[in-house]
């Protein structure tokens, strides 16, 4: 972009419309990273069991994927305002069962709670997929999804800043504040303008099989950015695991330690915005894919030098990495759903299958190496994994990903 296209974009009312969903999405956000880093502790403390914190959090994962294949046909033409505030209410209905679970942490209330957050986050997800595709032309995808991106990383920044300030106050206050931002950002969205759709509920019309067939069919076509999604998160949830019990074990030691886990969250304050200036509008699977290469590179060194500050670079080139790469995959499914016309709720089930995919398996995996091998070299057996999965994406992507039109017309 040249020097005076920010200041165009700006003045777009299209990314206006961007704009006051990224600001909006911020406040939900930042209500989601505060319970985020509350729960793990406030659980295995009420359960006295880490073990049994980490497969109840994991449920929440497994209820995702269920939505993924389920809302494609129960939601196919929901608005994505009624999408919205559906995430919304059930964020609030999440936060009430936590609030009860403060005075009674039953594990049914608590897998009910986890329940409701992977629904909550299924929602969300489908709505920004399809405002996305609906609003936002081609050349600024990308774009658009590094601003929604910048606005969600500096929530999930700041909240446990602010989660730690308020847990000194008792964990209901911490619900209760969370609570009052979530009402906050429901109505910052109803000031939003949306197209309008009806919503046509039909449970007897719910085929998981037929759901399960559009998605292989799917797969065939769109099988490198469905790879490319499940190797990010799986990155992102080794950093959120194994990373986080690193990052305590070299606080312990080195004063700089602590800012291991900051260091690989921190790029992504800032790279949403440079991904704006750069206005990439093309070649968007390869260059994700040359990231990822990068990526599992610095993850192979990362894990070979027990030099602190060598790796507090490597983790902050790898936070980089991964900022960039999220909000062009997001862009690149945004492409593809812009061509599926009423259809596109499948396509949006499936990718965000991958994100539910990656966090149910992706701490059990990383867990599992770490036992094996220590947390350090656990980062280099995935760097090997995900220097070999680049390599084989830079060699068979296709420059275009084309879609049976025929069939998916079909499909209604």
């Amino acid at each position: 972009m040249h020097k005076h296209s920010f200041k165009k974009l700006l003045k777009n009312p299209v990314w206006t419309r961007v704009m006051g969903l990224s600001i909006a999405l911020f406040f939900i956000y930042f209500s989601d990273a505060i319970l985020s880093f509350w729960i793990p502790g406030f659980m295995q403390n009420a359960l006295g069991s880490a073990l049994l914190m980490g497969l109840i959090m994991s449920f929440s994962s497994i209820i995702g994927l269920t939505a993924d294949i389920l809302f494609p046909q129960l939601f196919r033409k929901a608005s994505v305002r009624r999408m919205i505030s559906y995430a919304i209410i059930t964020s609030l209905l999440f936060s009430v069962l936590l609030l009860i679970a403060t005075w009674q942490p039953i594990v049914l209330i608590l897998l009910l709670g986890m329940a409701l957050w992977g629904i909550y986050y299924e929602f969300l997800s489908f709505s920004k997929q399809e405002f996305v595709a609906d609003v936002v032309p081609l050349k600024q995808r990308a774009s658009a999804w590094g601003l929604i991106s910048a606005f969600r990383d500096l929530a999930y920044f700041l909240g446990p800043f602010v989660a730690v300030y308020l847990i000194s106050f008792g964990n209901q206050f911490v619900v209760l504040l969370s609570f009052v931002i979530t009402i906050i950002a429901y109505f910052m969205f109803m000031l939003l303008k949306f197209r309008k759709s009806s919503l046509r509920l039909k449970v007897e019309k719910v085929n998981i099989l037929k759901e399960l067939r559009h998605w292989r069919t799917l797969i065939a076509r769109v099988w490198p950015i469905i790879i490319i999604s499940i190797i990010i998160g799986l990155i992102d949830a080794t950093f959120w695991t194994v990373g986080a019990v690193w990052s305590e074990k070299l606080a312990e030691t080195e004063p700089l330690g602590g800012f291991f886990l900051s260091l690989y969250t921190l790029p992504a304050l800032f790279m949403g915005l440079i991904l704006i200036k750069m206005g990439i509008y093309t070649q968007k699977k390869r260059l994700t894919v040359l990231f990822l290469f990068i990526t599992g590179l610095m993850l192979v060194l990362l894990g070979l030098n027990n030099d602190v500050g060598w790796q507090l670079l490597a983790v902050f080139v790898i936070g980089m990495m991964v900022a960039l790469s999220f909000p062009l995959t997001d862009a690149v499914y945004s492409d593809i759903l812009a061509r599926m016309g009423k259809e596109q709720k499948h396509l949006i089930g499936l990718s965000s299958s991958t994100v539910s995919i990656a966090y149910i398996f992706g701490p059990t995996i990383a867990g599992l190496i770490s036992s094996f091998v220590g947390e350090l070299l656990t980062f280099t057996y995935v760097g090997v994994a995900v220097l070999i999965t680049s390599i084989i994406l830079l060699i068979f992507t296709p420059k275009k990903i084309k879609l049976p039109q025929t069939e998916i017309k079909k499909w209604d």
